[in-house]
């Protein structure tokens, strides 16, 4: 069962706010996202696992920010957690982390995901 401690509805609020110029305005959405929770967060889960349950909460975030660009949007932001949620251990969370290279590598991990360092 998954569990969310947000409302179950969603809301994109849209303001304006001015830029250095008086000229130009940018049209910023906000969104609140009823994050879609793990099961389990005190024990490891499989990577995969964890994958499967970020991707539920970015098709949630993706339409969100879709709906928000038909809108007008020129800036969307979204929750610090709202990929994967924050009720976890030190040691729980790794699955839904990734390694970032040191950069003296010359690895970019979006062009060659199945490289370890």
């Amino acid at each position: 069962m998954i569990t969310t401690s947000f409302p179950k509805y969603v809301a994109i609020f849209a303001i304006f706010i001015p830029c250095v110029s008086a000229l130009d305005t940018f049209i910023a959405a906000v969104y609140e996202h009823a994050v879609i929770l793990p099961n389990r967060t005190e024990t490891l889960v499989p990577k995969e696992e964890a994958l499967v349950l970020m991707n539920k909460n970015l098709d949630v975030l993706e339409n969100a920010v879709q709906l928000a660009a038909r809108q007008g949007a020129h800036i969307i932001v979204t929750p610090e957690d709202g990929i994967y949620g924050w009720v976890f251990t030190r040691e729980t969370i790794y699955p839904y982390l990734e390694d970032i290279p040191d950069p003296k590598v010359n690895w970019i991990p979006c062009t060659d995901p199945q490289r370890n360092h």
